[in-house]
């Protein structure tokens, strides 16, 4: 083999190892493109899926919101209303001896009855008092009396204001006398 020939061939294979790195470097770069690339498209996703949960949280959070708002949304008329209710039963605890009195009596009957009857509709009714056993989330006790062998303790026996609740919400608590 000549000179020139060796010359060619060892440039040939020269050639062929630098196609072979050359190669084998963009096979490299394009992995790590891919690499890259699916990195970010992971990420993507990820974020992707964390949005939609957050929307679907924001959504359900807001339905319970909505839903507390339907359910509660007579109290604050309720609260309003109680006085008035309070004001008709003193005039019905009224004792009258005409008969102007007593008509005057039956039409404070109905109004009471009708705004009663409205107040329970919305949800809004009467806390249970006397002869109960005294709670402190639903009674104010304003004084005690002894115990006795009729009334035990922690026994309610006088209600001096009545109280209401909307649902499961106290709109207002007893004012009552307990035996202790």
């Amino acid at each position: 083999m000549s000179k020139k020939e060796e010359t060619n061939e060892e440039l040939q294979e020269e050639q062929v190892e630098s196609v072979d790195e050359s190669t084998a470097s963009e096979t490299e770069v394009e992995l790590t493109e891919l690499e890259k690339t699916q990195a970010e498209l992971s990420e993507m996703e990820d974020k992707f899926l964390r949005a939609r949960a957050e929307i679907a949280n924001m959504s359900n959070r807001f339905k319970n919101e909505r839903e507390l708002l339907v359910r509660y949304r007579s109290q604050d008329l309720g609260k309003k209303l109680l006085p008035s209710i309070d004001n008709l039963e003193r005039a019905m605890a009224i004792e009258v001896d005409d008969e102007q009195g007593a008509s005057l009596k039956k039409g404070i009957s109905m109004v009471l009855e009708s705004v009663q009857a409205a107040l329970k509709e919305e949800g809004i009714e009467e806390i249970p008092t006397m002869g109960e056993t005294f709670d402190p989330n639903l009674h104010q006790a304003v004084q005690t009396i002894p115990a006795s062998e009729e009334t035990p303790a922690d026994t309610i026996v006088e209600v001096l204001q009545k109280g209401y609740k909307l649902h499961d919400r106290v709109l207002r608590a007893s004012m009552v006398i307990v035996a202790q």
